[in-house]
């Protein structure tokens, strides 16, 4: 997310994801690359037995789907703001347009469309091997300001 060196702050968004949403870090949920122009992330969440919808073919639940593309979401909202600030997820629609295969992991990439002062509006993508073969599409606004602690660790100012 540094210009000079992307690692550090990617590891520090992920910690802040990790450490300030417990549920993210038991799902496995990873931001794997972030960028601040344009506001986008791409997260990952690896395949695991215990979020199996459909134990004979292997797929996930939906919901794994739909947590990976809100956290994704939120965390693109962080890439977009000029200082930490709590947010809230106030609209998620998701679009499921397949199955996510069994046994592979799932990928979103979601990007920050546009921030007023007190919403973000977000688009997410969540796919496993190739961006252009969605399994699902989302679209989410997210409060900014809300009630609670921010994700802080993350921001490199």
């Amino acid at each position: 997310m540094n210009e000079s060196d992307p690692a550090p702050g990617l590891e520090l968004l992920n910690a802040a994801f990790r450490d300030f949403i417990p549920h993210n870090k038991v799902l496995g949920f990873e931001i794997i690359e972030a960028s601040f122009d344009p506001p986008y992330v791409i997260a990952r969440l690896p395949y695991d037995e215990r979020l199996v919808g459909h134990p004979d073919s292997g797929l996930l639940h939906g919901g794994v789907v739909t947590t990976l593309l809100d956290a994704a979401g939120g965390a693109a909202v962080y890439t977009r703001l000029n200082s930490p600030q709590s947010i809230a997820t106030l609209d998620l629609r998701i679009d499921y347009l397949k199955p996510a295969a069994g046994r592979l992991a799932v990928s979103s990439r979601a990007e920050c469309i546009k921030c007023t002062r007190n919403v973000a509006f977000v688009r997410m993508t969540a796919y496993q091997e190739d961006l252009t073969d969605p399994i699902a599409m989302g679209a989410a606004t997210y409060m900014i300001g809300t009630p609670g602690q921010a994700v802080t660790q993350g921001f490199l100012l």
